[in-house]
């Protein structure tokens, strides 16, 4: 555990990690700002000191979160051409449910100040599920163009479904719920694997 008056690196990070990791074990009721402290092996305090509350500090877990996949989905057009199809799509598919998942999606909407503040952020233009649509969407024209998905391909209409699916499911799943990337590898492979 950190002393009190010595800085802790990487704090944002080191807090959400903790946050994701006791949202796992133990399900969204268990969050509190002490237990999150006491995961991350920290001052008390801490979490306090950089968030103005629990709910602003999952609402900026959920948008770091949400930015982290969309950074990775902005370099899926660089992918054109390179590995497969599916497997392109399904990697920024997985991050969605790497960062946090259906646990920490669904700890947001437990909380409606949280809720609130991402609905906001999001709104003001902050990386989410558009960027990521966008994203999938650039990144099927782009193999479109290369022959290896079909010119009859909606790659709009594709982007649409492999977010609003993963969407879904982050929504709809639960800590020790079964696991939901393989319903979304199927529908992945099931959209872009026709040429």
């Amino acid at each position: 555990m950190s002393p009190r008056g010595v800085a802790t690196p990487d704090v944002r990070e080191r807090l959400f990690a903790a946050a994701e990791r006791v949202v796992q074990r133990d399900g969204p009721g268990a969050l509190t700002s002490r237990a999150v402290t006491t995961e991350a092996g920290c001052a008390k305090g801490l979490l306090h000191t950089h968030f103005a509350g629990l709910d602003e500090f999952v609402a900026e877990l959920c948008l770091d979160r949400f930015a982290r996949t969309a950074a990775k989905a902005q370099a899926l057009p660089g992918l054109a051409g390179r590995g497969t199809v599916a497997g392109n799509v399904d990697d920024v598919a997985l991050a969605l449910f790497e960062s946090g998942g259906p646990a920490i999606s669904g700890l947001a909407m437990t909380r409606p100040a949280a809720a609130l503040r991402v609905r906001e952020a999001l709104e003001s233009g902050a990386p989410g599920f558009a960027a990521i649509q966008e994203a999938v969407t650039a990144y099927l024209e782009a193999e479109q163009e290369l022959g290896r998905v079909a010119r009859t391909l909606d790659a709009g209409t594709v982007a649409l479904a492999v977010v609003g699916t993963a969407h879904h499911l982050l929504m709809t799943s639960w800590p020790g719920a079964p696991d939901p990337w393989p319903a979304m590898t199927r529908l992945v492979a099931s959209l872009v694997d026709k040429t």
